[in-house]
């Protein structure tokens, strides 16, 4: 396994990073494809062997049993001075603002309830799931500052954002004294690559680190173009994300298909290997054992810049989907 700094933090992660929205009791959620606490453990370890020592979950995923079953795993096989562990949290809810609660006091409560969930102390990368048009810019910086300062958490982090919201964000947190954001968790990958407009930018002349979700697609990037999954066929979000985009994605699949058997690899190593040259650490799902070994086996493959130009070549302009749809006032 490789190691990188995360950004401007003293955080020194793995080159892949374990995302855990996979973990969690199917029935408490929005997905009911998830691994049970038995089989999570399982993968939890296998990554912990494999060197794999950075690990993403939220408190949204499978209403908290995600960072449950994370906790546990980590308590008894990793040491906790030994493993880097992100969570996020949610906007206020309806019931949040008409009560009055602050964005503040807000987010010292979801972190409160994280750490119980994981059973630690503090989390090493908090992170704001997605952008709240409700709450005062200030209210969220100052909440991150006071669980900063109360030592619950040791840097913070963004997801599903916009560069100038990054931007205006970490300029505020400046000029306030309050932390600034060390990483963005955006959309990004082979198939979808409108971070790079404005995003990969930013992050690069402001040393931000990146660590996108989707780093497969849904597994579209580790299988052949029109082979599917359960998850692809049960998953109506993953399948709205690039269903509508499938034939000017597939020629750039099938070239990930043929560069991985030239090169004698999976198509999942051409894929994060191509994701890998470009960030800091991707979030990778992982629920199968072969998910782990393809994600770290991943981390020893170099493209060259040809191959890297020839897989990017076709690429078209795509629209917002998912989260970031959503992302308006």
């Amino acid at each position: 396994m490789k190691y990188t700094k995360l950004g401007a933090s003293e955080l020194t992660v793995s080159r892949a990073c374990m995302g855990c929205m996979g973990f969690g009791d199917s029935q408490a959620g929005q997905h009911h494809w998830t691994l049970g606490e038995e089989d999570s453990r399982a993968i939890i370890k296998q990554g912990l062997e494999a060197g794999i020592n950075f690990f993403d979950t939220a408190i949204a995923y499978q209403g908290g049993s995600s960072e449950r079953y994370l906790g546990r795993a980590l308590k008894d096989f990793a040491r906790r001075e030994d493993v880097v562990v992100a969570t996020k949290f949610l906007p206020r809810t309806d019931e949040d603002i008409a009560a009055g609660v602050s964005g503040s006091e807000h987010i010292r409560r979801s972190l409160d309830l994280s750490l119980s969930n994981l059973g630690m102390d503090y989390v090493d990368l908090y992170i704001y799931h997605m952008w709240d048009y409700r709450t005062p810019m200030e209210e969220i910086l100052a909440g991150l500052d006071s669980v900063v300062r109360a030592g619950k958490a040791r840097y913070i982090g963004i997801s599903n954002c916009y560069a100038w919201q990054l931007a205006k964000m970490n300029a505020l947190a400046g000029a306030e004294g309050f932390p600034r954001f060390v990483s963005i968790q955006g959309h990004y990958n082979l198939i979808f690559r409108e971070e790079e407009r404005e995003m990969v930018p930013l992050c690069k002349q402001d040393n931000i680190a990146l660590t996108p979700y989707s780093a497969l697609a849904a597994g579209r990037l580790s299988r052949k173009s029109g082979e599917s999954s359960k998850r692809l066929q049960e998953d109506a979000y993953a399948r709205s994300k690039y269903d509508r985009t499938q034939d000017q994605d597939r020629v750039i699949i099938e070239r990930v298909e043929q560069l991985a058997q030239r090169l004698g690899v999976s198509m999942t190593q051409v894929s994060l290997a191509w994701l890998m040259s470009k960030v800091s650490s991707p979030v990778v799902g992982m629920t199968k054992p072969t998910h782990v070994q393809g994600a770290v086996d991943a981390t020893e493959l170099v493209l060259s810049p040809e191959d890297c130009a020839w897989l990017e070549e076709p690429y078209l302009p795509h629209a917002l989907v998912g989260v970031m749809a959503e992302n308006h006032a």
